[in-house]
């Protein structure tokens, strides 16, 4: 039997499809192993494995927590049509020639996998690794991944149904009391998908003496678990923001539309990471805390199909058109964006008008004075 001195000059693992983008449970992963060498190699076998596991790797204060939850694991030994084989078994690999060895097995069933992520304490992730083994070691191995995806169709009773929420807030300044900021708000549905419209109806009202910005954004919440500890980090991926409302004031949001980026999946199956969505709708209050309103998102694969609810109807609005103030609604004061222009306030001191979502900037900064414009010239009469 020949020694084994150099690495195969190529090994690499093929999918059948290299254009599918992604496998459900059930489907057939299919493929071949490419083996080239640059001389003459016995080889004992080559073995095929399908992986698939979630880990969770991160440090909290001196202990490294880790954790591991196996959802997948195929094995194979793969062979060639009509190999050349010695006496004693081994399988002959010659330079010049190309040895394509075949594979192919089936995912587990629908519902027994978790869609591939990759995160920044944890993954979930799938790959084909193929082994050449020379006298039964491992000698050369390469991997291919490839993504998993479980649908999640948002169309189900519990995805269209309508989401509503309301919170209430008051507020102090240095332990005195300073009025109160609240908001109610709903969306048409529980469920979307990538590039559907989240359309928003929210009221908002401000009866601090603080100028108050009402925003919304789409939160991406991770969570990981190992070792019976959970770290936990929150992401705002897209955001909308409405005009200012000044101190007496309120404003309604008709149909808001925030539309959904491109976004993995929720992933809610996994004992180890949870990977959920909301929509939070908030009010930034300089120099306090926001008050936060969070509705839960599931982000899916499978589209709505405008059925059992008006969101379809609602998204088709005009951007433009889609922020109203309170003034049509009989219990609210006027909206701040009804107020004159030439209203201006006679304090140099204004609250400060940020876009920015710190808690600690500060409630007032000093403006530029305030110069009116010219009077006009007084009338005479002429005889």
């Amino acid at each position: 039997m020949g020694v084994l001195t150099k690495k195969p000059k190529a090994f690499e693992v093929q999918f059948s499809d290299p254009n599918k983008s992604a496998y459900s449970g059930g489907d057939k992963v299919a493929g071949r192993v490419i083996v080239e060498v640059a001389e003459v190699v016995h080889i004992s076998a080559v073995k095929l494995f399908g992986i698939g596991c979630a880990k969770v790797d991160y440090k909290k204060g001196k202990m490294h927590c880790r954790e591991e939850i196996e959802y997948m694991k195929y094995e194979e030994v793969l062979h060639l049509d009509h190999q050349p084989t010695d006496a004693d078994g081994p399988i002959t690999l010659r330079p010049g020639n190309r040895y394509e060895f075949m594979f192919g097995f089936e995912l587990p069933p629908a519902g027994c996998l978790v869609s591939s992520y990759v995160g920044k304490f944890g993954s979930v992730q799938y790959y084909v690794k193929a082994v050449i083994e020379k006298s039964s070691q491992p000698y050369a191995e390469c991997k291919q991944y490839f993504e998993v995806v479980e649908p999640i169709d948002v169309n189900t009773q519990e995805l269209t149904d309508p989401v509503t929420g309301a919170k209430h807030k008051k507020v102090t300044c240095m332990f005195i009391p300073d009025g109160s900021v609240s908001v109610s708000a709903r969306i048409g549905r529980k469920g979307y998908c990538e590039g559907e419209d989240i359309c928003i109806d929210a009221q908002f009202e401000n009866s601090c003496s603080r100028i108050v910005v009402p925003k919304a954004a789409i939160i991406a919440k991770h969570i990981y678990r190992a070792n019976g500890r959970t770290k936990e980090f929150h992401k705002k991926l897209i955001s909308v923001r409405g005009n200012h409302i000044i101190s007496g004031m309120c404003d309604v949001w008709r149909g808001r539309v925030l539309p959904v980026p491109k976004l993995k999946p929720t992933i809610l199956g996994c004992d180890i990471i949870h990977v959920d969505y909301c929509l939070r709708i908030y009010l930034h209050i300089p120099g306090s805390e926001k008050l936060l309103l969070d509705l839960p998102l599931v982000i899916g694969t499978i589209p709505y199909n405008g059925m059992n609810s008006r969101t379809s109807s609602m998204s088709s609005q005009d951007n433009n058109n889609t922020s109203s103030t309170c003034a049509s609604l009989p219990s609210c004061p006027p909206s701040y964006s009804e107020i004159s222009q030439d209203n201006r306030m006679d304090s140099s001191f204004i609250p400060l008008l940020d876009d920015y979502d710190e808690d600690d900037s500060p409630i007032f900064m000093r403006s530029s004075e305030h110069h009116l414009p010219p009077s006009p010239p007084s009338y005479t009469e002429q005889n």
